[in-house]
């Protein structure tokens, strides 16, 4: 089933779920987000296994080791098998604390009313 050759990082980041969909991926690359071993590359640079990826999605940048190469996108089970999450702790606790950054709305509430952005305008002023 894995295919033996390397593959392109933006269709190995799409296909291991990092981005939703390939062109995510490659204009990422071009914004300079994804790190091949520490260099910043282009959507066409091939990877090999082995090799140690860095992607910036603020605020963490998660890491990854190349495992193997899927033949297309893979189910989110399956992807232990080709990457592996190697990301630091301390990335990870960046995003318990963005919660702050963001307002809490019970779930099913739908979307804020006009007087709902106004009260929550104000409490972003304050």
């Amino acid at each position: 089933m894995p295919e033996e050759s390397p593959k392109r990082i933006d269709k190995y980041l799409w296909a291991i779920r990092v981005f939703k969909t390939r062109g995510l991926a490659a204009e990422a690359c071009k914004k300079g987000k994804i790190l091949v071993d520490g260099i910043s590359v282009k959507p066409s640079r091939l990877v090999k296994e082995g090799d140690k990826i860095d992607v910036k999605k603020m605020p963490v940048i998660y890491s990854y080791m190349v495992k193997d190469f899927p033949k297309s996108r893979t189910s989110a089970k399956l992807v232990p098998d080709f990457a592996q999450d190697i990301t630091s702790p301390e990335e990870l606790k960046k995003l318990e604390q963005t919660d702050s950054f963001f307002i809490k709305r019970d779930k099913g509430t739908g979307r804020p009313t006009k007087r709902d952005r106004r009260t929550i305008e104000k409490l972003r002023e304050e």
